[in-house]
């Protein structure tokens, strides 16, 4: 694993009360899982979240089990939570090899589904906007992995294919592999493979969606790669 190339954020997320005590708390543990603040396969304790963020259990074990239920968070009975181990090589391989299977054909019929208001949420999903977010690189670094996520699961949605969504969200594809490298060249060179796509959808071309689709694909890989040396 490797994290490089970012700004330390502070040791203590910010919980901001206004809104649901629980969804805070979860995209507070949400932003140390996927910049590994929170190694894979480590134990989580309740009671020192409960300290860190200074709330009470309850919206602890809510945000807790919804990362369970992404497959981010492992929760063993009378032992209890621990992060989700690191995928392996092989397992990295076989969602690489089925994301290139199954993702650039779903673009190119996605392609023929599109209208202004479907390319409105394809371009706000994107992520494209997060250059501009800020100086909290943890934050910025989870938030985009949440629109990574996004931006794919809506593009297989426009593609009117429920299995090919089933089996992709069923494997959690975008949480793990963001969790191999948390490195600012993840993200910034995906946001400018992320506009090739939007610009074939643009332009009606699934040929072009296909292709962009795939060449992101295959840089996705190949950026991730090193996690494994």
């Amino acid at each position: 694993m490797q994290n490089a190339d970012l700004t330390e954020a502070p040791s203590t997320a910010r919980i901001q009360r206004a809104n649901s005590l629980a969804g805070d708390v979860y995209e507070a543990i949400f932003a140390q899982l996927m910049s590994l603040r929170i190694a894979p396969g480590s134990r989580i304790t309740v009671d020192n979240l409960v300290k860190e963020f200074n709330v009470s259990h309850t919206p602890i074990r809510e945000a807790l089990g919804r990362l369970e239920g992404e497959g981010l968070v492992l929760k063993t009975h009378l032992i209890g939570y621990r992060a989700a181990p690191q995928i392996t090589r092989r397992r990295f391989d076989e969602l690489y090899e089925l994301r290139l299977l199954l993702e650039p054909a779903a673009a190119a019929k996605a392609t023929a589904t599109l209208d202004d208001e479907r390319l409105t949420v394809l371009q706000e999903a994107a992520g494209v906007m997060a250059r501009r977010e800020g100086k909290d690189e943890r934050l910025r670094y989870s938030n985009f992995a949440r629109q990574d996520a996004i931006f794919h699961d809506k593009i297989v949605e426009f593609a009117q294919n429920e299995l090919i969504r089933e089996t992709l969200n069923h494997q959690h594809t975008h949480f793990h592999i963001f969790r191999l490298m948390y490195h600012s060249r993840v993200t910034e060179e995906a946001l400018d493979e992320h506009e090739a796509i939007l610009a074939a959808f643009s332009a009606g071309d699934p040929d072009a969606a296909a292709k962009a689709m795939r060449v992101h694909i295959e840089n996705s890989r190949d950026r991730l790669l090193p996690a494994f040396e």
